[in-house]
């Protein structure tokens, strides 16, 4: 997808919240088919398992195995029509994701030969705060960053200025049954 051509800034970003947040052994279940970033998690000691590319409004149960301490979500749920279904679904107690912000000068990205390639959300980053909250996740850090191009005009101007990606590390929210 890159052609040796990835994203430098977005890829040290999330490598140093990945840091921050995950011990550097830990068994990581990364959604997405393996990618550059997930083979730069493995350099830096994660345990890392991609899924497979299938569907995940279709088939949660990917998620359901006890043996990931963590899952990773970098640039998925944006892609997915029922983002809530996995989020539910997930067994490991941490997750860091990332998504694209939704900005208000650029419509949603929607790839013509790819139909994989495709946002069917771009969200604010209260709604994918209210998202994970209503999935079960208590939000314990967050970052958002730029991504500013070199053109000239005036979207690449807000692009300096306007946060283009939001990342969350999140633990699953402890249940007390009443007795």
């Amino acid at each position: 997808m890159y052609e040796n051509n990835f994203p430098k800034k977005r890829y040290g970003i999330t490598l140093d919240f990945l840091k921050k947040h995950i011990p550097g052994n830990a068994r990581i279940l990364d959604l997405g088919t393996p990618n550059p970033f997930s083979e730069i998690m493995e350099k830096e000691g994660f345990r890392v398992t991609n899924t497979t590319g299938e569907d995940l409004d279709i088939k949660v149960d990917v998620v359901t195995e006890d043996k990931f301490e963590v899952v990773t979500a970098f640039e998925i749920f944006e892609h997915l029509v029922a983002p809530f279904n996995v989020l539910n679904a997930i067994k490991a107690d941490k997750l860091v994701a990332s998504i694209p912000l939704r900005l208000w000068f650029s419509p949603a990205y929607r790839s013509k030969t790819d139909m994989w390639d495709r946002h069917y959300h771009e969200f604010e980053d209260w709604q994918f705060d209210w998202l994970l909250e209503k999935a079960g996740w208590e939000i314990k850090a967050r970052k958002k960053w730029t991504n500013p191009v070199k053109k000239i005009g005036l979207r690449p101007l807000l692009r300096y200025f306007t946060p283009r990606y939001y990342m969350v590390y999140a633990e699953r929210k402890k249940t007390t049954s009443a007795v």
